[in-house]
């Protein structure tokens, strides 16, 4: 193609979400672990810095060469962004053309972030919870939070109830109405309090999705044969499980090296834990009172499967801004 006729697409948010089918997101997922897994992709280290106003700033970047996949996602946590009635996870994913430096594909990463995050914490239900598990217990109600009950639920049919902790300990009715019909859903209580423990205590399945500042519940709530998604830990001196309780699990991160710089492992950097794309080709022989971790820190891989998939359908739909982009 010519130089000057090169040409950038734009998906805005309403394009992302006219594209994005959580079946694909899965795939598209489930792709990102296996070529990590083969060691056929690349995570390049991780830019995560702090910013005035309490905000977090950071890059996630990779790429496949086989497959001339190139790109990075510039995300991050702007709490003041409440105070506007705006979300305050914000996150924008660009694919570049490996042979040019070009790019090809600029995205509104917020609704992928949230979809393929869910997608890896299903994958990881899927491998690792027991089977039959029909008690599911979550921290938070936020857009992690809804995303990740929505993926679970459909990954683990068996699931019948839902215990949901708030911060507070006050309802959320919004929250509680996305769910009905679907499972019992029912309020635990707040987090840090002995309904909390009561909640985790009664779950076979847990989930973490929090602004992760400090911990949740007791390490003596968790009985055998839980499994536990920790999803809010993705900054150095973040956490949302309590001490001691990784010396009990088996544990699994979708990044080691990443896990132990920004996610809970950061807390126990010296424990043995494998990566979650390696039982793919090998699920684990679980013992039923294994307690399972899943410490989950986002990989860019996940974005730009994603993305790719997006940015082709979007090309075959005529979806999107197309824009000249001369060079």
């Amino acid at each position: 193609m010519p130089s000057n006729a090169s040409r950038l697409l734009l998906l805005d948010r309403d394009a992302v979400a006219a594209l994005l089918r959580p079946d694909d997101v899965r795939a598209a997922v489930r792709e990102a672990f296996t070529l990590h897994a083969a060691r056929a992709a690349r995570v390049f280290p991780l830019v995560r810095e702090e910013l005035p106003g309490s905000a977090v700033f950071g890059i996630k970047s990779g790429d496949v060469p086989s497959q001339e996949l190139l790109g990075f996602k510039a995300a991050g946590f702007w709490p003041a962004n409440r105070e506007g009635g705006s979300d305050t996870h914000q996150a924008t994913i660009m694919l570049v053309d490996p042979r040019t430096g070009r790019p090809l594909c600029l995205a509104d990463g917020n609704a992928v972030t949230t979809a393929r995050t869910a997608a890896a914490g299903a994958l990881g239900l899927q491998l690792l919870a027991r089977a039959g598990s029909e008690q599911l217990c979550v921290f938070g109600t936020g857009v992690q939070a809804r995303g990740h009950i929505d993926y679970a639920l459909d990954a683990l049919p068996s699931l019948k109830r839902l215990r949901y902790v708030t911060s507070d300990g006050r309802q959320e009715l919004s929250f509680e109405a996305q769910f009905a019909g679907r499972c019992d859903i029912v309020l635990a209580g707040g987090a840090r309090t002995a309904a909390a423990d009561a909640a985790v205590a009664a779950s076979d399945v847990v989930i973490t999705a929090t602004p992760g500042h400090s911990m949740l519940f007791n390490a003596d709530a968790v009985r055998p044969g839980t499994h536990i998604n920790a999803v809010g830990a993705d900054t150095p001196g973040k956490r949302e499980l309590p001490p001691g309780l990784l010396q009990r699990a088996r544990v699994w991160t979708d990044d080691r090296p990443q896990a132990r710089r920004i996610g809970e492992l950061q807390w126990a950097p010296d424990l043995p834990a494998a990566e979650l794309g390696e039982l793919l080709a090998k699920p684990p022989a679980r013992a039923a009172e294994d307690i399972t971790i899943f410490d989950m820190t986002g990989i860019a891989l996940q974005d730009l499967t994603t993305v790719r998939m997006l940015y082709q359908r979007a090309l075959a739909n005529n979806i999107g801004h197309n824009v000249l982009w001369p060079w």
